[in-house]
Order: C-alpha cells, then sequence, then structure tokens
C-alpha cells in the first residue's frame, strides 16, 4: 500500500507540472511570473491577459487533475481503497502545480486543481463550496476570500459525506483521507497568507480582467 500511495503522489506531481498558466503566457507572449502578482493561476491571468486566458488556464488546470485521478482510480480500481490513492494524486497534482520543479518552485495556488478534487470526491456537495466561492466574489470582488471558504468548506463536507458512508472504505483509510484533504485545505490557506494579510487590512486588490488597448 505504501508503493501505491508514492506511485499516485508521482503521477500526481507530473500532471501537476503541466503549467497552464505559464503555457497560456507564453502563447500571449507574457511570462505571467513576472506580472500581476507573479502567481501562474488563473487569477492573474486574468488580471494580467483577460477573461478568456483566465478560463483556458482554469480549464486547463482543472483537466490536468480529474486525467490523473480518474487515471489512477482506473489503475488500482480493484483496490480496498480507489477514493484514497485519488486523493493521494490529488495531492500531487497541488505538489506539482504549487511548486514546479523546473519554475523554481514558483507556480499557482492550486484553487482550480482543489476544484476538480472536490468534484471527484464529493460530487453531490460540490454546490457548497461552489456557491460559497461565488458569493464571495460576487459580493466582494475578492477571489482570495472566496478560495479560502472553498477550501475550508470541502474540508467539512468531506468529513460530513465520509460519515455518511460515502466513501465505503474503512475507517482507517477514511481517517487518512480526511487528513489528506486537511492538508490541501491548510495549504491553500498558506499560500493565500499574503492575500489574508491584506484582507485583514483592508488592501486587497479586486479581481478585474485587463482592458483592451484601444
Amino acid at each position: 500500500m505504501i508503493l501505491e500511495r508514492v506511485v499516485c503522489l508521482a503521477v500526481g506531481y507530473a500532471f501537476g507540472l503541466i503549467q497552464t498558466g505559464y503555457i497560456v503566457g507564453k502563447i500571449n507572449h507574457v511570462d505571467i511570473r513576472k506580472q500581476g502578482s507573479g502567481n501562474a493561476g488563473s487569477t492573474n491571468a486574468v488580471r494580467v491577459m483577460g477573461w478568456k486566458a483566465g478560463a483556458a488556464t482554469f480549464a486547463g488546470d482543472v483537466l490536468k487533475c480529474v486525467v490523473a485521478v480518474l487515471l489512477m482510480r482506473y489503475i488500482y480500481r480493484d483496490g480496498a481503497c480507489a477514493p484514497l490513492l485519488g486523493i493521494y494524486t490529488g495531492l500531487g497534482v497541488t505538489l506539482g502545480h504549487n511548486f514546479p520543479i523546473y519554475l523554481k518552485f514558483k507556480g499557482g495556488k492550486g484553487m482550480a486543481v482543489m476544484g476538480a478534487l472536490v468534484l471527484l470526491t464529493s460530487p453531490y456537495l460540490v454546490p457548497i463550496p461552489l456557491c460559497a466561492f461565488l458569493i464571495a466574489v460576487v459580493f466582494t470582488r475578492y477571489v482570495s476570500l472566496g478560495s479560502l471558504l472553498a477550501a475550508a468548506l470541502f474540508f467539512i463536507e468531506t468529513v460530513f459525506y465520509g460519515c455518511m458512508g460515502g466513501f465505503g472504505m474503512a475507517l482507517q483509510y477514511e481517517v487518512e483521507l480526511y487528513v489528506l484533504i486537511g492538508l490541501i485545505a491548510v495549504l491553500a490557506w498558506v499560500r493565500h497568507k499574503e492575500n489574508i494579510k491584506r484582507l485583514l487590512a483592508g488592501t486587497e486588490n479586486p479581481v478585474r480582467a485587463k482592458k483592451k488597448e484601444a
């Protein structure tokens, strides 16, 4: 079982290295790491390159997580803890996305990847973090606030879903899964530490797409 965990982490990390924001930036002749917030995620892509580039970045980051997790679930489909191995894969994708070795460990914040994990882990509860995210962004224009709320609710709903028997695994594997989801949620908060400081100080930047040049 240890080998399977390591394999899932490694495969996930490899998929996470597909830096959609960096690729989309290069297509648009922009190094996204050197503009805006310097983050390679979809929010900074919106600010620097506009909504289309941001949407493409978000879609690519979601897709790489979905493909990686479904692939490893299929490979280990006959095992007793496929959902747990899927989360190990998702953790690997998150680490590869946030800390890509070939970009000097300067990647995104992993929120699009987390969005994919929410869908794959507890699909019936997707509206909860999604609604929290949308409400926060619509009324405050702060993507960071919506992301923080979604990360916290992802952990809470996962525990709830597991306690309702949603995963169908032995208790020890379910607890391990909760720990992994907790680590992913905490990592999301840590990656947003500067945003948290600005939110508390009232200086956080609301999301705005780049205006087209006349």
